[in-house]
């Protein structure tokens, strides 16, 4: 009797999506009002989540998802690291 492993889900802050946790890049907001990518996901801090897909990066910034969420203004090359890092893992997978 293996009971089935639960996946964690978690819904992309652009598109609505309930997506697998792993499917999803976290950012953050420290204490100090930081904001980072987490790539580990277990920094602590009030966290978003944005699907790992170039559109859902763009709408974000669009739609200014990711400053409402964390209740921060957030600077443009946030979105262009994001970019850049989902752009790279395309490339490694």
């Amino acid at each position: 009797m293996n009971k089935a492993k639960k996946v964690p889900m978690r819904k992309c802050v652009a598109t609505g999506e309930m997506k697998p946790k792993k499917e999803l890049v976290r950012i953050v907001r420290s204490k100090e009002g930081e904001v980072s990518i987490d790539l580990t996901g277990k920094k602590s801090g009030r966290g978003a989540y944005l699907s790992k897909d170039k559109e859902a990066v763009e709408l974000a910034k669009k739609k200014n998802s990711l400053s409402n969420h964390l209740e921060v203004p957030i600077d443009h090359t946030l979105y262009d690291e994001l970019i850049e890092l989902i752009e790279k893992e395309k490339r490694q997978s």
